[in-house]
């Protein structure tokens, strides 16, 4: 099995109404292995363009920017359809980026909502296409750019304890919902 990435960065949006036009929240937990060392908070539009733009600009420029060996998303997109185009987001940062599902996603929905539904929906399914198909790892479905299969699955049983979600998107999730409610709602 490949070596795990200790020292990483989980994101996740803020939940937000359906009726919200404009910037949602991101927020990001920094761990080394099982110790949460910082939070960075940025924005994406929402079903917007700047999603790989805006993770590279919150790390980059956070005092984690060096810490940072692999970046965790919760899914392919970000505030609605703001898909991440995981490979700009790769070029960017220069380190692995690791998506992270519970089960597979239904892409004929997703297609057929992009398309019909979505200003620039076209562009968008093509980032989806364009960051490959999900894999099955463990009891989660991943994309990858910049690791190999073992260590996608060495992070991501390095870093999970509760539930099935790694630790740093189980707590950024929890952070965001905090971060516009004033507490965490839910479980992740």
């Amino acid at each position: 099995m490949g070596r795990a990435f200790p020292n990483l960065i989980g994101v996740d949006d803020a939940p937000f109404a359906k009726a919200h036009r404009g910037d949602v929240p991101l927020v990001g937990a920094v761990y080394a292995t099982d110790r949460l060392d910082g939070v960075i908070v940025g924005k994406a539009r929402r079903d917007g363009r700047n999603g790989a733009r805006e993770l590279a600009r919150m790390i980059r420029d956070s005092r984690f920017d060096d810490h940072i060996g692999c970046v965790l998303l919760q899914g392919i997109t970000v505030a609605g359809f703001n898909v991440v185009d995981l490979h700009e987001l790769h070029e960017r940062i220069e380190r692995p980026i690791l998506v992270v599902t519970r089960k597979a996603p239904n892409l004929r929905s997703i297609e057929r909502a992009l398309r019909t539904k979505v200003p620039g929906g076209d562009r968008k399914w093509k980032l989806i296409q364009a960051a490959g198909p999900m894999e099955p790892c463990g009891k989660l479905f991943i994309q990858r750019v910049g690791l190999t299969p073992a260590k996608a699955a060495a992070t991501l049983e390095l870093h999970t304890r509760h539930g099935l979600l790694p630790e740093p998107l189980r707590v950024a999730h929890l952070l965001a919902a905090a971060h516009v409610r004033g507490h965490s709602h839910g479980s992740a």
